[in-house]
């Protein structure tokens, strides 16, 4: 296969997880693979999160966008100037020293990059901005979570509350609504935003749901719910996955012209 005919390589962003018998693996849901394939129209790669064998430069070459998955495990507060407590859970030190440089320098290269939960929460730390480790500790905010001891994907996946997107933003533009229905399972959420991190939407209670990044010359967006949840079949996920293949096309031509 040519280069002018390929599909457009997004890395999907792996984590650290331990397989039967505590075997350490480095994976990524197959949600996501499937939401690359099949909504965005792209080949998924998926990247360990190894900085001794990763290299953020190659990475650049080979990839035409990224996708920064969800995760059990939360970044790590020193990234952030926070200290850690019993509220942040536990870690993926490899993945945040993968992640949150790579996040950076795509931007800068004009890449396109797509965050989502975990991945939002990435792109505002990349950033300069913080979290908090229970978004629903805060004043007048409920509980973002997954519903306890549910094993029904649906369920758990299912749309559990609303988000109202910015009059004008990115958003909006794309989708061609004010307001979307989510799914909602996360515990951390964004507080202080990064220097570059534009709100997109927010959910009822203030939580902030969806982000841009500001200046990126290429898409570069973040949604704390999981779009990538049978992505081709939801309205929503299938538009923004669309949008982001088409980024990563665009990203694939102009490397084939460069050489």
């Amino acid at each position: 296969m040519s280069l002018s005919t390929r599909r457009p390589v997004i890395g999907v962003t792996g984590s650290a997880q331990l397989a039967e018998r505590g075997y350490p693996i480095q994976a990524a849901g197959d949600h996501n693979i499937s939401a690359v394939h099949e909504a965005a129209d792209c080949m998924p790669l998926i990247i360990p999160g190894r900085p001794d064998a990763v290299d953020t430069g190659a990475l650049l070459e080979v990839c035409d966008g990224f996708l920064l998955t969800g995760g059990r495990a939360n970044v790590h507060p020193n990234h952030y100037g926070h200290q850690e407590t019993a509220a942040h859970g536990m870690f993926d030190h490899g993945r945040d020293q993968v992640v949150l440089p790579l996040i950076r320098a795509a931007v800068a290269a004009g890449l396109p990059v797509f965050g989502i939960c975990r991945g939002i929460q990435e792109m505002n730390v990349a950033f300069g901005g913080a979290l908090h480790p229970e978004i629903r500790d805060l004043p007048g905010r409920m509980n973002h979570r997954m519903p306890p001891d549910e094993t029904d994907m649906d369920i758990i996946f299912r749309k559990r509350h609303a988000v109202k997107l910015t009059p004008g933003g990115q958003f909006q533009q794309m989708l061609g609504v004010d307001e979307i229905m989510t799914n909602s399972l996360h515990g951390q959420g964004l507080t202080d935003l990064g220097d570059r991190i534009v709100v997109e939407g927010v959910a009822e209670d203030g939580t902030i749901e969806a982000i841009h990044v500001s200046g990126a010359s290429a898409f570069a967006i973040g949604v704390q719910w999981h779009a990538e949840y049978r992505a081709a079949d939801d309205d929503v996920s299938a538009a923004l996955f669309s949008a982001f293949g088409d980024a990563a096309r665009a990203a694939a031509g102009r490397k084939r012209r460069a050489i």
